[in-house]
């Protein structure tokens, strides 16, 4: 998988390998990036400039198959991990629920999607796949009355001086670290960091060859046997149906 050269915008610190495409606050990172990707290619990033979320998009061009391909997501989900901890306070851990939502001590900020070109057979390779992740970094709305319980905002957090585009940034580098890392020596290293941040910290679970979780029947998690992370990712976990964000 790699990111092609580009045309690189200034408004964010991106690496050079990447091209900024901006939207107003109400726009869709995940929609427009699968919209533009045949067109504009891999490196492309959309950002959405909304001051309460970190919500941007970038356009991959992966080289194997639909069935391996979607192991970026856990390269990705690594690499904004990586990009929070670099921002955290201390004593604020950071940790995955299967397959791509991402809470900071325990409470539920955002995640990740993957998206690839609908029709797309497992055996063959996309033409581009989209990952695009959204933090909740304040909280936009004064009532808070239906608000979940565990579920927040950086702002609430200790996060000082929250700079969204700065977020961006540090995923954008520590993503080409990550793929870099795969290419040289392969997905387990990649999946081990993935686990060492999942939530339950069980050793007894595993991710298979094509991405899927597999739960021992040592692992005493009230389920044991496979996952499906292609059917985890139709209906992201920590994306609320009703507003396309976040729960809250």
């Amino acid at each position: 998988m790699s990111l092609s050269a580009s045309v690189t915008a200034r408004a964010l610190d991106l690496p050079p390998l990447y091209s900024l495409v901006a939207l107003r606050e109400a726009g869709d990172a995940f929609a427009h990036a699968r919209a533009i990707a045949a067109e504009k290619g891999a490196g492309t990033l959309v950002w959405v400039g909304r001051y309460d979320l970190a919500e941007f998009a970038v356009v991959l061009e992966p080289d194997e198959a639909l069935v391996k391909a979607r192991l970026a997501l856990y390269a990705c989900m690594n690499a904004l991990a990586d990009a929070l901890a670099s921002l955290a306070p201390p004593g604020r851990p950071i940790t995955f629920d299967w397959p791509d939502a991402i809470h900071i001590d325990d409470v539920l900020v955002g995640g990740g999607r993957l998206g690839w070109p609908e029709g797309t057979r497992e055996d063959e390779t996309p033409d581009w796949l989209v990952f695009s992740a959204m933090i909740r970094t304040a909280v936009a709305r004064e009532d808070e009355s239906g608000r979940k319980p565990m579920a927040g905002a950086l702002e609430e957090l200790g996060f000082d001086a929250i700079d969204t585009g700065e977020i961006i940034a540090s995923f954008s580098r520590h993503l080409m670290t990550a793929f870099y890392e795969r290419s040289e020596i392969g997905f387990t290293p990649l999946a081990r960091r993935w686990l060492e941040r999942f939530a339950s910290k069980d050793r007894d679970v595993q991710i298979a060859d094509n991405g899927d979780l597999v739960v021992s029947e040592k692992a005493q998690r009230g389920f044991t046997g496979r996952r499906s992370l292609a059917e985890a990712l139709a209906s992201p976990s920590w994306l609320d149906p009703a507003t396309g964000m976040p729960w809250l």
